[in-house]
């Protein structure tokens, strides 16, 4: 089953020092890069994280310490990545949630705003997960008939999951979908546009959940003692809360959405500009 790709298409796999998005890193870094000919390009690399890797953590990938020490860190690499991903839609296993969150992080770290507005995301587990209801080495031996060696490999996932990728497309192309509001259609397709559809499931603002719309298409907050209630009417009223989202240890994206938030407000002139 051949991807209908009109522009390239970059499945990505991080191995990391843990799963915070916020105050984790990046140790290992490997893309698959499709483009629309067929083609295929790949880009791998380790990368200092600047701080240590729990050995809970390294018992997981096998990365130390000592491997990455003379690794350059990721903003020395920024610009070459920035450079590789150019113009491309976005994929990967559980990539949503943790890979393009993290890897946005690094790069607003690095002072490079990777904006993702025109960039189309498939999330090869959720569509796993609505089409068959299980972990990647699960899903290479039920899609490939393969076991998954060197699992936790940076450049043997991101393989796997590209594979993955293509054998869902071949197995669901034309498959009747039922959602949750009990209405069918044939959501798998080799088209890009389709998979980002059926694969991005979140009605996030920011990339981690902290921020979500309602069902007013309104920024809420998603978490704390101002659960539901909207950012822009918060930040009016208790002008001291966005001060302190800023300085506490929120992602730096999304920081960059409450940022907007409040000075879309004060553009409307609802709030104090104090930033």
């Amino acid at each position: 089953m051949v991807l209908k790709l009109n522009r390239p298409l970059a499945i990505f796999d991080l191995e990391t020092t843990g799963v915070n998005v916020g105050s984790d890193r990046i140790v290992e870094i490997s893309i698959i890069k499709m483009n629309p000919d067929g083609s295929e390009e790949t880009y791998t690399r380790r990368i200092n994280p600047g701080i240590p890797i729990p050995a809970v953590t390294t018992a997981i990938h096998g990365i130390t310490d000592a491997d990455v020490a003379l690794e350059p860190h990721f903003k020395e690499l920024a610009p070459q990545i920035v450079k590789f991903l150019l113009n491309c839609d976005l994929g990967g296993y559980n990539s949503n949630k943790f890979d393009v969150p993290l890897l946005v992080e690094e790069f607003l770290r690095a002072d490079i705003d990777f904006d993702l507005k025109n960039r189309r995301l498939v999330d090869v587990q959720n569509i796993f997960h609505k089409m068959e209801p299980r972990t990647l080495s699960a899903a290479y031996k039920f899609y490939c008939s393969k076991e998954l060696i060197n699992a936790h490999s940076a450049e043997a996932d991101t393989r796997a999951t590209l594979e993955i990728l293509k054998s869902q497309v071949e197995r669901y192309e034309g498959v009747d979908y039922e959602d949750r509001n009990g209405t069918i259609s044939k959501p798998i397709s080799g088209n890009i546009n389709d998979l980002h559809d059926f694969s991005f499931s979140t009605n996030n603002a920011d990339l981690v959940g902290h921020i979500v719309f309602n069902d007013k298409n309104k920024e809420v907050f998603n978490f704390g003692k101002h659960k539901g209630k909207s950012v822009e009417e918060i930040f009016e009223k208790e002008g001291a809360y966005y001060d302190w989202m800023m300085k506490a240890d929120f992602p730096l994206s999304t920081k960059k959405v409450i940022t907007a938030i409040k000075l879309r407000g004060f553009n409307k002139g609802s709030l104090k500009l104090d930033l």
